[in-house]
């Protein structure tokens, strides 16, 4: 597989095109017994680089999220007008 990039150097639009470029040759049944099988190779690696991409940014939405719920139980401010009435 030394005419590919690395998947890891494939920003995500780029794996996910050649993923779906992939998937289509595969469906046309126009392929050689030996590229269906090099070419499904490279779509199970990219697929599972898309997989692990996917995870680590749902991660860190979850992080981002997490931490934005305690800043806001921590804000125990009182209200602005309830100093007025005092």
């Amino acid at each position: 597989m030394g005419e590919y990039t690395d998947v890891k150097e494939l920003s995500f639009k780029d794996a996910s095109k050649e993923l779906e470029f992939i998937v289509r040759a595969l469906e046309s049944g126009e392929l050689e017994l030996e590229d269906s099988l090099a070419k499904y190779a490279r779509g199970v690696e990219l697929l599972a680089e898309l997989r692990g991409r996917l995870a680590n940014a749902e991660q860190q939405v979850q992080e981002l999220l997490s931490d934005n719920v305690e800043i806001e139980a921590d804000s125990t401010s009182a209200p602005v007008d309830s100093f007025m009435n005092e």
